[in-house]
């Protein structure tokens, strides 16, 4: 089976939550991606449910809150921040939490990270939680590494894992070798693009220099189960219609290229 894609809730940014749903209808998505963040209607089950339920566009996976700006969501603990997000995709039905690694700062965090894991699989076998690859952060010419271990996951080895492309753009890495690396523990594709230049810019597909095309191709050659969820930047969008071709343009490259026979070389 063609694999879902769904819209993230982060790829609507600055409108909020309920306008991801509204869109991931209005063009067609298989469902939503919901980035729980501090807009108050991302951290809630019944709001999200009646939202899915009136635009007939399910919840698909949940991103738990680990960005800078959203440390004090639902709790300062991060372990608390993830058992949260698990517990709301089990309340939703969706099978997928995406979570980053630590922060190098949160050591109590990145200490138990790997059990925390084990046990929340344990308790809520019906969902799965794949951690994605990040990215070095450059600044002024240095580099450094905000994350415990590593930004690479497959470094330490967990038993899923999200393959950001635009991530991967960032790091200067290609997303056929990051896939590769995390071979059949591939669960999640956060589909976006980059140019390389060392910042995370989740570009529309095929506006950067990764092999998003190719990426998209293999999937049903390596046993791929889990969902796309496009995960763009539309935030320099002049307006609705122009947020909506974007989006619109994403999930025409996703779904063209999904559907194409495994026979591009990388």
């Amino acid at each position: 089976m063609t694999p879902p894609v769904l819209l993230s809730s982060s790829s609507v940014f600055p409108e909020p939550t309920a306008a991801a749903f509204e869109l991931a209808a209005a063009l067609g998505y298989d469902g939503v991606e919901v980035m729980v963040w501090t807009d108050a209607v991302s951290q809630d089950a019944g709001a999200l449910r009646g939202l899915a339920e009136h635009y007939g566009v399910p919840v698909l996976s949940v991103h738990a809150p680990c960005l800078l700006v959203t440390q004090r969501v639902w709790s300062n603990d991060p372990g608390m921040r993830l058992r949260r997000a698990v517990e709301l995709a089990e309340t939703l039905d969706a099978p997928t939490v995406v979570v980053h690694p630590p922060f190098t700062w949160q050591r109590e965090y990145a200490r138990t990270f790997t059990p925390l894991l084990a046990e929340l699989a344990e308790q809520h076998p019906g969902v799965r939680v794949a951690v994605e690859n990040m990215y070095p952060v450059r600044m002024a010419g240095r580099q450094f590494v905000p994350y415990a271990p590593s930004w690479n996951p497959t470094e330490t080895g967990y038993d899923a894992y999200t393959l950001d492309l635009s991530h991967c753009a960032a790091s200067h890495t290609d997303s056929i070798d990051m896939a590769d690396q995390m071979g059949g523990k591939l669960a999640h594709v956060h589909l976006g693009d980059g140019t390389g230049e060392g910042r995370d810019e989740h570009l529309v597909p095929g506006r950067g220099n990764q092999p998003c095309a190719e990426l998209l191709a293999s999937l049903a050659g390596r046993g791929f189960t889990g969902a796309i969820a496009v995960e763009v930047s539309t935030r320099g969008a002049k307006s609705r219609a122009g947020r909506e071709a974007d989006l619109g343009a994403a999930l025409a490259f996703a779904r063209a290229h999904l559907a194409a026979a495994p026979t591009l070389k990388h």
